[in-house]
């Protein structure tokens, strides 16, 4: 007789669909770039010389932002 339990496979996570998650991750994007340009923009009158521009930045928040979402 064959023991099933030792061979059972795990069970897999549930992740989103990748279509959604791109729709988020584009609002998140649009929705954070005027604030990343003006944070830009004043950190250059500041004289801070930063290696992120304003696209830089709103990338990263984007990217930060998305999985948070999708994780709670």
């Amino acid at each position: 007789m064959t023991d099933l339990a030792t061979d059972t496979p795990a069970p897999r996570a549930h992740t989103a669909p990748r279509q959604e998650y791109l729709v988020y991750f584009a609002l998140i994007l649009v929705l954070s770039l005027p604030f990343a340009a003006i944070g830009w923009a004043l950190a250059m009158l500041g004289g801070e010389t930063s290696t992120k521009g304003p696209l830089g930045r709103a990338l990263s928040h984007a990217r930060t932002i998305t999985p948070q979402i999708f994780n709670g």
